[in-house]
């Protein structure tokens, strides 16, 4: 059975990574386990691609992860299960955004199939009105991608790391984070996604476990799982880490860095591109 990791264990391991990687140390190995049932679970979890130097390569933190062992665990039907999750969180009280203004939960959109998923941070204004993530000006933006790529927003799944919006749309902090994520990896094993993209600092950091900057994020691929999915179908996905749409529109130069992103996911995917992004 799969360890579940309380709030502050996961938050003394996030910790100690990011120690060990102010030391230069990015490479992590586990030791063997006694338990033959440990290491049929150690066996099961998929190898990290390195496709970087070894001081650019990362750790997939399946370990910084909440068991997503759950009401909808053996649930087969994706849309069966996200109801579940939902239904589980509510009226959410569980963090302070639920006081500081917040209209409503945000809790994701999209085909329940999808091969493709991004996350972003949080709702905004709009997000916070209409209850669904990405429709403001950032959402928008994400719009185009996703149609340059090829394919429909019908086609992807959206949602974020916290399901309020913070207020100001300030960026969420770290209690929010940790509080709200267990969800999203819940949605995630769910979803069950060939490759999910990142949306942002923010998103890559808190789904990584990675206190590192955007150069360093991007331009590779991370297998991710959350941890306690047992599914012998699903052997994880593959994530991609690129600039937030609302970041985009601050500095459209950025635009063609995003691009080159999403052609990565693109290619993997194999997906035809109509034309880059406006």
């Amino acid at each position: 059975m799969a360890v579940v990791l309380n709030p502050e264990l996961r938050r003394a391991l996030a910790e100690r990574i990011r120690f060990y990687h102010d030391l230069g140390i990015y490479d992590f190995y586990q030791r063997p386990v006694a338990h033959a049932q440990a290491n049929a679970a150690e066996a099961s979890q998929p190898e990290i691609r390195e496709e970087m130097s070894p001081r650019k390569s990362a750790v997939v933190s399946v370990i910084a992860e909440e068991n997503v062992s759950r009401a909808e665990s053996g649930v087969k039907d994706p849309v069966a299960a996200l109801q579940l999750i939902r239904q589980d969180i509510g009226d959410c009280t569980r963090c302070k955004l639920h006081k500081l203004g917040r209209k409503q939960i945000v809790f994701g959109v999209g085909n329940s199939h999808a091969e493709l998923m991004f996350v972003g941070e949080g709702p905004g204004a709009d997000e916070d009105i209409q209850g669904e993530p990405f429709v403001g000006r950032a959402g928008q933006l994400l719009n185009n991608m996703i149609k340059a790529m090829g394919i429909r927003r019908e086609d992807v799944y959206i949602a974020n790391v916290v399901k309020c919006r913070p207020p100001g749309n300030r960026t969420p902090e770290r209690d929010e984070c940790e509080t709200c994520s267990p969800f999203l990896m819940r949605q995630i094993a769910a979803i069950k996604p060939k490759a999910i993209v990142a949306l942002g600092a923010v998103a890559a950091r808190n789904m990584l476990a990675i206190n590192a900057p955007m150069s360093e994020l991007r331009g590779r691929w991370y297998d991710f799982k959350p941890a306690g999915v047992s599914d012998p179908s699903w052997q994880g996905a593959r994530l991609a880490v690129t600039y937030h749409p609302a970041f985009l529109l601050r500095d459209p130069r950025q635009k063609g860095e995003a691009w080159k992103d999403l052609q990565m996911v693109m290619k993997y995917l194999g997906l035809e591109s109509p034309g880059k992004p406006e």
